[in-house]
């Protein structure tokens, strides 16, 4: 039997995702974000990078909050307008420096929040349709986050894949643009490739 493609399980992935209810996402967010905390990277970062959770994806609002009462750089991506496929780091020091942007997802308002020249955050926590236990990723298909983490700014930083474990599977397809993640964290388990 052949495996399925990436449209494929793209689509089954966030049907099931979107099947959730939203006691099922908490609970799932709390175990996730518990095994977050454990990382070396995480209780030692000084500059993370996160997302803003849309559909079902898991919840790291708290993880966003610690950050900022502990003083830390958070990063968060900025679709840039009429540029499909690439994305901006920008510092929010707060909830309400953020706005909806692209695709109704919060981001750092461009009037508050500049784009970063320059960053090196110790830890990134990145969202996926998909992950497998090689590390690859499957996205929503735009590249956003392949470009990302192609960047010269993130060679050194722990790449954390956040999921539901249902999204965590054997074997995804992948091509060789695809960048993979260094961690996959489930709401039952932190799966180092």
């Amino acid at each position: 039997m052949a495996e399925p493609d990436k449209t494929t399980l793209r689509k089954q992935l966030i049907e099931r995702r979107a099947a959730l209810s939203a006691d099922e996402v908490a609970r799932a967010s709390e175990g996730a974000v518990s095994l977050v905390r454990t990382l070396f990277e995480w209780k030692n970062a000084t500059e993370a990078l996160l997302y803003w959770p849309v559909r079902g994806e898991i919840d790291l609002r708290p993880l966003m909050a610690e950050l900022w009462q502990r003083g830390c750089r958070v990063l968060l991506p900025r679709c840039r307008p009429d540029q499909p496929g690439e994305m901006d780091l920008a510092c929010a020091a707060c909830e309400d420096e953020l706005v909806p942007g692209a695709f109704s997802i919060m981001e750092p308002d461009a009037e508050k929040c500049p784009a970063v020249d320059a960053c090196c955050p110790q830890i990134a926590l990145v969202p996926g349709v998909g992950f497998d236990r090689k590390g690859n990723r499957l996205g929503f298909g735009g590249g956003y986050y392949d470009r990302l983490l192609a960047t010269d700014g993130m060679h050194d930083t722990l790449v954390v894949g956040v999921a539901h474990e249902f999204q965590l599977i054997d074997s995804l397809p992948t091509q060789p643009w695809d960048k993979p993640v260094h961690v996959v964290c489930t709401e039952e388990e932190l799966w180092r490739p």
